[in-house]
């Protein structure tokens, strides 16, 4: 792409939406997890409730079952994406407020209930932007989109993670919360005032049709099984890795204080930094090399925590492996997320993305439920090794479906 084209492209206004929407979909993500937990600890629940409430997270990965009906039916005068989004924008931040206004030590199970209602929304606001973003960018914007998308994402996420306990030292939790709810305005506004995406190839008519259709479409493709299968499996040894550096950090005798100022503070540009590279690099290179060059660095990436799992305790080696592997995973995340958008259909963009993207989420819960049995049995190096092979089997189905010569797009 020449570089007016493309500097006209970084700076139009569907990237500034792609960016605060990816802000708008973090934010809401933190309330219902760590920070939430940080109060319920607080309040005296006991760790075996705490642990439990994982399953208010359940409407993230369920996101598939009313995908359909925001495919199928549309706000009058707001339009099939804009007017949903509204109403779970501010159904998201009335049940901030009032998961704010709780109490865990008295009533946990209200917590739960409450929690449950913003995970709920917030997944159905995630389905929408997610369906906006691939019908208002052209194809060869989707790499650069989806970048921002995930770059306002972890904007979002930092926000609620670290301002809202700030703000609850200060004015408490129920304030914070209020707070964090008004956090949703430059997403509610971005809505107003951004126009409904074009349908060129229309809209389910029926429930029937948003129901199953877009499962008919997605599977009478002949690389359907194969496409399933490295969604599933591109980024699992990063994610296997990734669920056992925390108690690899302390094995090593870094302390909370070293953990904190580098892992988290340090290695946080690096995940922007690698997001935007990439959306810039797709832009040039197209999504099809980037998921070949990223896969790639991701697997390197992984391979520096055995380099310093054989050093041991070394601050600028911890600092060099959490930039790398920050920034190649910032990329890599990027093109797995274009990629994902680029093979749906716009008809149903909706539901399939959200099928996809539930996808996205099992290795997460399920690959990673038995990392602690293997780093205790194999031990770091090894460990870390053999998540860094796990790359090779989602690298190898790109040679199926994603040859470097052609863009997946529709």
């Amino acid at each position: 792409m020449p570089k007016p084209a493309m500097l006209k492209v970084i700076f139009s206004r569907r990237m500034l939406v792609a960016l605060i929407m990816g802000y708008a979909a973090g934010l809401p993500l933190e309330l219902t997890s760590s920070v939430l937990k940080t109060w319920m600890r607080e309040q005296g629940v006991n760790l075996t409730f705490i642990g439990l409430f994982a399953l208010v997270g359940l409407p993230y990965t369920l996101k598939f079952f009313q995908a359909p009906l925001l495919d199928r039916f549309s706000i009058p005068h707001l339009g099939r994406r804009r007017g949903w989004m509204l109403i779970f924008q501010f159904a998201l931040a009335l049940s901030i407020c009032s998961l704010g206004r709780t109490d865990p030590g008295r009533t946990p199970w209200l917590v739960a209930l409450a929690a449950f209602f913003v995970t709920l929304f917030s997944a159905s606001q995630d389905i929408v932007i997610d369906a906006y973003r691939r019908e208002d960018l052209a194809d060869e914007e989707l790499g650069l989109g989806s970048s921002l998308y995930i770059a306002g994402y972890r904007v979002g996420m930092l926000l609620a993670a670290s301002g809202t306990l700030f703000l609850a030292d200060h004015t408490g939790f129920a304030a914070a919360y209020a707070i964090m709810a008004l956090c949703l305005l430059p997403g509610i506004l971005t809505t107003l005032f951004t126009p409904e995406p074009p349908t060129p190839f229309g809209a389910p008519t029926s429930l029937k049709e948003a129901v199953i259709q877009p499962f008919v479409e997605y599977f009478s493709r002949s690389s359907a099984i194969s496409i399933l299968a490295f969604i599933l499996l591109y980024k699992i040894g990063d994610t296997m890795a990734s669920s056992m550096t925390a108690p690899f950090y302390i094995d090593l005798h870094f302390t909370k204080t070293e953990i904190a100022s580098v892992v988290k503070l340090f290695g946080f540009p690096p995940i922007l930094i690698g997001t935007a590279v990439g959306g810039i690099f797709m832009l040039r290179i197209g999504i099809n090399r980037s998921l070949w060059i990223f896969g790639a660095l991701q697997a390197v990436s992984t391979a520096g925590f055995c380099v310093l799992a054989r050093s041991g305790h070394s601050l600028p080696l911890l600092a060099a492996v959490i930039a790398f592997e920050n920034l190649s995973s910032g990329m890599g995340t990027a093109a797995y997320t274009a990629f994902m958008a680029s093979i749906t259909n716009k008809k149903f963009t909706a539901t399939q993305y959200a099928l996809l993207s539930s996808l996205m989420g099992i290795p997460r819960v399920v690959a990673s439920a038995g990392t602690g049995f293997m780093a205790q049995t194999m031990g770091w190096t090894e460990f870390f090794m053999f998540c860094t092979l796990m790359a090779i089997p989602g690298m190898l189905l790109l040679l199926k479906f994603a040859p470097l010569k052609k863009e997946p797009y529709h």
